[in-house]
């Protein structure tokens, strides 16, 4: 049962950060419950952490090649965590154990992730008179016992399991598409990627900590639909990306927008793609008193890219706001809502060095590290400032107000960028009205290859997206309801080829969306 993640990368810290890792040479079981207690606290939300037996370290990183374990002893260590996780934690708790052959060597990993019904305690010695308990935690990369304030503050957090990792009573099993899961799992390098086709999906997304709950009612985690569900805003309303452009400012007549919807990689991806083709440019600053010139960006996309990550990792999906990126010509903001954890100074955050004491959502910020999409453990201001600076820019503005309702982040415009990115407004609205055109010459063409102009507009819809349902095919071209003729014309696109049913094997399933047939030219 692979992880469903990269064990070279887990063992390098390059997908899992040195703190949320421990490595033992060999078997101790004391140790061993100590630590997985810490984890399953998660103390931080930082998504627990792992156990990696028969690697030894060295100043906290492993030592390669490992020393291995005896396969011999593998069954009954194993018997070991499972007695371990039922007599000497309180309430019961069990990692996920996974054999690996590293470098001709046998380990296991331990996968510990957050405990949905933390705090929890195990015992301080595994002798048969101690009955004595404690609670522990993680304080850097160490398992210490939590005391004190820390002990107060970990007994505050019972049953405060991070939206993100909780379970949705609302969906089921199937509503998580494989296809994205599979797409993930390759895309990090898993070896469970090869197994996904294959694995029931209930057991495919426990292996995943996507799914949880007893065998007779297992329901998917959030995060599980937030990542591998087509459309996640049908669970958590207003998950989107509103880009939105200002030509003349805030104040003006005219603006543009562009919605992002869809699973959170994709989202973001398609959000930053956006504006990267559309709202970024290079500007080339000749000098008279030298031969070189000086290139400057209107906007770094480090930064922004920085600040949209790191708003869809922090907001609240309990909240029905939209992550919201305001571009003028002079300036670009990044608004998310709510706003920083309390631990959080804004002095602290205008100079770098802010430090959240927890995070809001564990297990997205998890995934996102595994894509690569942002590093976590606060890196995010650091890069942004960083990115602004090396480019020459104004230095970014970070502003919430004194309830931490909301977080914004603005990034000014390069002063010598100013005058292109007012010539780009122009360019823009051009090359807007050049993809209006170019749509409806491609909708004429295919009218009269179809024979039918709303086949036409649902082809021309389909073009830019993924798939869609009936209903949202009805919205896009703007009826009240799924007319007749709409089921009418989809049925007949199937028939003849052009589009394609997500789940064929379930043609009148509620979740059932169509797509433009793969390998289908359009003229």
């Amino acid at each position: 049962m692979p992880l469903p993640l990269n064990i070279n990368e887990l063992l390098h810290g390059t997908s899992v950060e040195w703190e949320r890792l421990e490595f033992k040479a060999g078997w101790n079981p004391l140790d061993t419950l100590h630590t997985l207690c810490a984890y399953a606290n998660d103390f931080h939300n930082l998504g627990g952490g792992y156990i990696i037996v028969g690697v030894g370290e060295q100043d906290g990183r492993p030592v390669l090649p490992p020393v291995g374990l005896d396969v011999a002893r593998f069954d009954a260590i194993q018997k070991d965590i499972l007695n371990l996780g039922h007599s000497a934690m309180q309430p019961p708790y069990h990692p996920i154990v996974v054999p690996y052959d590293i470098e001709g060597r046998s380990i296991l990993v331990l996968w510990a992730p957050g405990g949905q019904t933390r705090p929890y305690k195990a015992r301080l010695s595994l002798g048969r008179e101690s009955k004595v308990y404690a609670y522990f935690i993680r304080k850097g990369s160490s398992t210490v016992q939590a005391r004190g304030a820390d002990e107060t503050e970990l007994l505050s957090l019972a049953a405060t399991v991070p939206f993100d990792d909780r379970l949705n009573q609302r969906a089921r099993v199937e509503d998580l598409s494989r296809d994205l899961i599979r797409d993930f799992l390759h895309e990090v390098g898993s070896e469970l990627a090869l197994q996904a086709a294959t694995l029931p999906l209930i057991e495919l997304g426990r292996q995943m900590h996507i799914v949880d709950g007893p065998d007779e009612a297992p329901f998917p985690l959030n995060v599980g639909l937030l990542f591998f569900h087509p459309e996640p805003h049908r669970f958590f309303p207003v998950t989107q990306i509103d880009v939105v452009w200002f030509p003349d400012g805030p104040g003006g007549d005219k603006f543009t927008e562009k919605i992002f919807r869809g699973p959170l990689p994709r989202m973001l991806r398609e959000a930053l793609d956006y504006i990267r083709r559309n709202y970024l440019n290079e500007t080339v600053v000749k000098h008279p008193d030298r031969a070189e010139s000086t290139r400057v960006d209107n906007f770094p996309y480090e930064a922004i890219e920085e600040a949209v990550v790191n708003a869809v990792y922090h907001r609240s999906y309990e909240e029905r706001e939209p992550v919201e990126v305001r571009i003028t010509t002079e300036d670009l903001v990044v608004l998310s809502y709510p706003g920083p954890d309390r631990s959080v100074r804004l002095d602290q955050l205008r100079a770098g060095r802010a430090m959240p004491r927890r995070y809001r959502n564990r297990r997205i910020g998890e995934f996102l590290k595994e894509l690569d999409l942002t590093e976590g453990r606060a890196t995010g201001i650091p890069k942004i400032l960083r990115a602004m600076r090396t480019n020459g820019s104004p230095l970014p503005e970070f502003e919430t107000d004194d309830d931490y309702s909301y977080f914004m982040v603005r990034l000014p415009v390069h002063p010598e960028a100013l005058t292109a990115t007012e010539a780009s407004t122009e360019a823009t609205t051009e090359r807007g009205e050049l993809e209006s055109q170019l749509e409806s010459q491609l909708e004429s063409q295919l009218e009269s290859q179809l024979g039918s102009k709303l086949k036409a507009r649902i082809v021309t819809l389909l073009r830019n997206e993924a798939a869609l349902g009936k209903k949202d095919i009805s919205k896009r071209l703007g009826q009240k309801t799924i007319s007749g003729s709409l089921h009418e014309a989809v049925r007949e696109l199937v028939e003849q080829g052009w589009l394609e049913m997500t789940m064929p094997q379930k043609p009148q399933s509620r979740l059932q969306k169509y797509r433009l047939t793969q390998g289908k030219h359009l003229p």
